[in-house]
């Protein structure tokens, strides 16, 4: 059975966030539809192209509040209410012989001129040719994987800049609420890939400064003590043998904040109302399964939140968090955000 969330069937979107207007010309987006577990975006008219849990993770796509380019992650199981973003994910493809990424969030568009930000869109299908509106997504196509209930949409990108073309497979399952599978893929027009790095690019919005490891934690501090400049640190990178195995071999990549209670966290006057986190503390972590030996992680870092000059509170905080691995089309990664304190995930995924 099909319902709208909440008594309003319609969302009217016209404040800016994160620097670009929501929808543009203030349009109209219908709310999106359960279906069971699922949330799925409504058909037939200007909607809300968001897709997940009901109870649990989701996904979104501009032109919902944020920068183009990026999906968004929303958590509302964290007492962070929709359509407020927990963080996002960007593509950056990096071609063979070439060391430079691309970048999903920052190039300009080709497919929309004088915008900032590739172009992204959803498919029910692998069709790459079905450059749906923005405004009119995909519905997501719930099916079954070895006897579990599952929802899955196909995310594109424009182009990029460096001859690079992917999309990737977005899979939300049943049994797990709190996390999601992101299979990448190249275009059969793409450049060769050397690697396809889907990154979580908003680690200081929830102020993760703590990577745990199999042997010890790494805080933001030590990988950066003296840092307090208003770009990105260098990256950190660590060894897939270093990070936590489950029994069956997957590796996690895990990070969490250094606080314990939000609501006491003290701004400077002229933080941006979209950097104030307010929801419950939560565990971010990648996974891979199968993983190759040549596997890492990687973080960077930010004093000030991006895009000012207002410092973080607490001091240097991770930003970027991601796997870098050789590209192989049908790489599957796992994307999680779990509302248990680091040890008992921990705990949870070494059972």
């Amino acid at each position: 059975m099909k319902h709208y969330l909440g008594s309003i069937s319609l969302l009217f979107l016209t404040a800016p966030a994160f620097g670009q207007s929501a929808v543009p010309d203030g349009g109209q987006l219908a709310q999106p539809d359960t279906t069971g577990v699922w949330v799925q975006p409504a058909q037939g008219r200007a909607a809300m192209p968001v897709w997940g849990h009901v109870d649990g993770i989701r996904i979104g796509l501009a032109p919902l509040p944020g920068p183009r380019g990026l999906l968004r992650i929303y958590a509302p199981y964290l007492d962070y209410d929709f359509p407020q973003v927990i963080n996002f994910i960007a593509f950056e493809p990096i071609p063979k012989g070439e060391d430079r990424r691309g970048f999903s969030e920052l190039e300009m568009s080709s497919m929309h001129p004088g915008l900032q930000g590739k172009h992204f869109w959803s498919s029910d299908t692998v069709d790459y040719a079905a450059r749906l509106d923005g405004v009119f997504p995909a519905r997501g196509r719930i099916g079954k994987d070895h006897g579990e209930e599952t929802l899955t949409v196909y995310i594109f990108a424009e182009p990029f800049d460096n001859g690079a073309a992917v999309y990737a497979r977005i899979r939300f399952f049943a049994s797990r609420p709190y996390e999601f599978e992101i299979t990448g893929y190249a275009t059969p027009g793409s450049r060769p890939l050397q690697y396809f790095i889907p990154t979580a690019t908003m680690g200081n919005k929830a102020r993760l400064r703590t990577l745990y490891l199999k042997d010890r934690n790494y805080s933001s501090q030590e990988l950066w003590p003296d840092y307090q400049g208003q770009h990105f640190t260098a990256h950190a990178f660590f060894s897939q043998k270093d990070m936590i195995h489950n029994k069956k071999g997957n590796v996690y990549f895990i990070a969490g904040p250094n606080e314990a209670n939000y609501q006491q966290t003290v701004y400077t006057r002229n933080t941006h109302d979209h950097w104030r986190y307010n929801g419950k503390v939560a565990t971010q972590y990648w996974c891979r399964p199968s993983p190759s030996k040549l596997l890492k992680g990687a973080v960077n870092g930010r004093y000030t939140y991006w895009g000012s000059r207002e410092p973080i509170p607490g001091g240097v905080a991770i930003e970027n968090f991601e796997f870098i691995e050789p590209f192989e089309n049908g790489q599957v990664y796992i994307y999680g955000i779990s509302p248990l304190a680091p040890e008992l995930l921990i705990k949870h995924i070494q059972q």
